[in-house]
């Protein structure tokens, strides 16, 4: 028995990403679910932020979905799930760090956004994005499934819980995958196939129901208050 206990909320894809990884590695774990909107006392204490997921681990106790799942893969290291070599690693990490400081912010920026042309010019950079990832990242695969080639990793869990949540900015903001992305497509198309992403995702509906409040500017979650800073 792991004694691993996660703090989690089922609209939260911060959280999905550990959960992904947890199955991937077939761990046993206690869930503790989360209201985010009513959180329960003491929650603070064991995250700082007042954000899931958290991992508790016997005495550790970790927050931030990033550096959750290179514990739990360092600790569990059976199947790895990040490359075998420094350069291979950096270079995951490199787009890790490229989902957390670009892309997820836009992702909330571009719901978050009332005025119009602040809205047009974050669904600008959002779609550039989607660009840039299709040719630096999609376009140089050389027929690998994941986004560091034949291997799921980290870097796949981390990317893929916003881009289920897309439908939310074509629903809310008419933004679409371009056409030109087709490798980007594949790859969804590919992620959604494993077990551990299914055991986890939700659907459209699910997705545009959590999402109503940023959309309607009555958000105001941890999340939300750090994306309008």
């Amino acid at each position: 028995m792991a004694n691993l206990q996660i703090l989690s909320a089922e609209v939260c894809p911060f959280a999905q990403r550990s959960l992904i990884l947890l199955s991937e590695k077939g761990l046993d774990y206690e869930l503790q679910e989360i209201d985010l909107s009513n959180k329960p006392d003491g929650f603070n204490e064991v995250s700082p932020y007042s954000k899931v997921p958290v991992l508790v681990h016997g005495d550790v106790t970790l927050y931030e979905s990033s550096i959750i799942n290179e514990y739990i893969d360092e600790v569990f290291s059976e199947p790895p799930m990040m490359p075998t070599s420094a350069a291979g690693r950096a270079e995951a990490r490199i787009w890790i760090d490229y989902d957390n400081i670009k892309f997820v912010p836009l992702f909330y920026k571009v719901l978050l956004e009332k005025d119009l042309d602040q809205q047009q010019g974050l669904a600008a950079a959002l779609v550039n994005a989607l660009l840039f990832i299709e040719q630096n990242v999609m376009s140089k695969r050389r027929g690998g499934r994941y986004w560091m080639g034949d291997t799921f990793s980290l870097v796949d869990m981390a990317v893929y819980p916003h881009f289920e949540r897309l439908a939310v900015l074509e629903h809310y903001r008419g933004i679409r995958i371009p056409d030109s992305c087709g490798g980007l497509r594949e790859w969804m198309a590919c992620v959604s196939e494993r077990s551990s992403v299914q055991e986890t995702a939700h659907g459209t509906d699910f997705h545009i129901k959590a999402y109503s409040k940023y959309a309607d500017g009555t958000a105001d979650g941890s999340t939300a208050k750090d994306m309008l800073t």
